[in-house]
């Protein structure tokens, strides 16, 4: 919240209230000092981490480029995958190429044709399969479909017509929206596993 406009001696509250300061208890004060100073740092953090991810990115494009010009070496999958390993192999450096995907409106035939499989499964048997089905073609809070889910029900054995054609419906309202780049570290230990270099705060 924007500091601009604050009479000296008053703080403004959640509600947008002014509020003298010495009307305000000192846990408070306390609190609202820890707050803000953790804040603050984080933001710094969350520079430091963009500015590393760049530096990253641009420095393994580099070596991309001279591995291809200099040496005729070309590196990579198809997706832009890639693992190097410094010379002794204790460190490791990857980056993989994750497609967003989202369902266009067949994704609603597909689960039309779902249900007309469920309706004919479950009419003499346990219904805890049309509810683990169903699951998988909830939304979350924000309205997105879980693809996950989605795309494990394509991965199901099940020979029945009405599921096959279920699934040709899933697998055409795929769209590829775009990607995300993730560059992971690793170093390995003493039993020869790679570990990642966790850069996760709530790992570390």
């Amino acid at each position: 919240m924007s500091t601009e406009n604050i009479p000296e001696g008053y703080m403004r509250n959640a509600l947008g209230h002014l509020v003298p300061i010495e009307q305000i208890e000192e846990v408070d004060l306390t609190r609202d000092e820890f707050v803000l100073r953790a804040v603050q740092m984080a933001r710094e953090k969350e520079d430091e981490l963009a500015d590393f991810k760049d530096r990253i990115s641009g420095d393994m494009d580099a070596f991309l480029d001279l591995s291809t010009e200099k040496y005729g070496v070309k590196l990579g999958g198809a997706k832009g995958n890639i693992t190097l390993t410094s010379f002794d192999g204790r460190f490791r450096v990857t980056r993989d190429v994750a497609e967003r995907i989202e369902f266009d409106e067949r994704l609603q035939a597909a689960k039309a044709l779902v249900d007309q499989c469920l309706r004919e499964w479950t009419k003499d048997s346990n219904p805890n399969a049309r509810v683990i089905i169903d699951d998988a073609f909830q939304v979350d809070k924000k309205g997105k479909i879980n693809t996950k889910r989605i795309l494990a029900l394509r991965k199901l054995k099940i020979e029945h017509p009405t599921w096959q054609q279920a699934m040709e419906a899933i697998g055409a309202a795929i769209t590829i929206t775009g990607s995300c780049v993730y560059h992971r570290f690793y170093e390995r230990d003493e039993q020869g596993r790679y570990q990642q270099i966790c850069l996760d705060f709530s790992g570390v």
